[in-house]
């Protein structure tokens, strides 16, 4: 059996203090894996997309898991969404909408989008702890992601 390779986790979240909380619940959690944070839209896309000051590969290391909010600057979560599910070297890398938005219509356009998961943001720390503690569970230990050569490079296609 191989040994499996910590994952880089991509955190799309505009809003710094959610940022903050969603990290201290990840660590919280004992989750180790590295995570980069990116505050809008279009720095997930640049990210993703390896433009501006992600074109080195080594500032932009792709992300085996996205935490991906709906309401995001610049552009919106569902657009980044539809970019990475339509793009052939990104789309097998699992999103999960981490939202505080409840509505049935958003639910219903990720999951069609092509979300793995969708996840509402508690208020209470407690709670958020927990989710993430699930979140963990699931997608860090149990879920068994696609192998490196399940992506075709680059992952930069024009967008």
């Amino acid at each position: 059996m191989s040994e499996r390779k910590p994952i880089t986790i991509l955190l799309v979240e505009d809003n710094p203090d959610h940022a903050l909380i969603i990290q201290r619940g990840l660590a919280a959690n004992h989750v180790l894996n590295e995570i980069r944070v990116v505050k809008d839209g279009q720095e997930a896309l640049d990210y993703l997309f390896r433009k501006g000051p992600y074109a080195d590969p080594a500032a932009a290391p792709r992300p085996g898991l996205i935490l991906l909010d709906i309401k995001l600057p610049k552009v919106d979560g569902f657009e980044v969404l539809q970019r990475i599910k339509g793009t052939p070297s990104l789309k097998a890398i699992p999103v999960i909408m981490l939202t505080s938005s409840e509505q049935e219509t958003d639910i219903a356009r990720s999951y069609l989008e092509g979300a793995n998961s969708y996840i509402t943001k508690p208020i209470q720390f407690a709670e958020f702890v927990e989710k993430i503690k699930e979140l963990k569970l699931y997608w860090i230990l149990v879920n068994k992601l696609p192998p490196e050569s399940t992506f075709v490079e680059p992952a930069y296609e024009a967008w």
